[in-house]
């Protein structure tokens, strides 16, 4: 399956921003599919992952709360719905996938397919 990340953009601080993957070659709902981000000089970190089936969520400590996962089976995408954005939410944002149907994996490992990366920046 290929994925391809849109949607970032400059936006201020407090602001909301929705992240798009869209996928081919596959069917999303055979894949957990997860959000991690890098920024400059740090580890990439886990965002928030949901499983094929829809079932189930899961999502990293700095953005729960604020950042929702969701899915669209008809148009094969996934979203991030980022609301509240702070300034250490500036990261590039990739969409990856794993072949499963339930697992909402936090490790990059668990990852076969990645995602080119978009540019998300929060200005204070």
């Amino acid at each position: 399956v290929q994925l391809q990340a849109s949607g970032g953009g400059l936006v201020q601080a407090g602001g909301s921003l929705r992240l798009s993957c869209a996928a081919s070659g596959g069917t999303l709902n055979r894949y957990y599919l997860g959000w991690f981000r890098q920024a400059p000089g740090k580890e990439r970190e886990f965002v928030a992952a949901i499983s094929g089936n829809g079932g189930s969520t899961n999502y990293g400590a700095s953005v729960k709360g604020r950042f929702a996962i969701s899915r669209d089976n008809a148009k094969n995408m996934r979203y991030l719905q980022m609301n509240s954005l702070k300034p250490e939410d500036t990261a590039v944002y990739y969409c990856a996938a794993g072949p499963a149907i339930y697992s909402t994996s936090s490790r990059s490992s668990a990852y076969y397919y990645w995602g080119q990366g978009t540019q998300v920046t929060v200005s204070s």
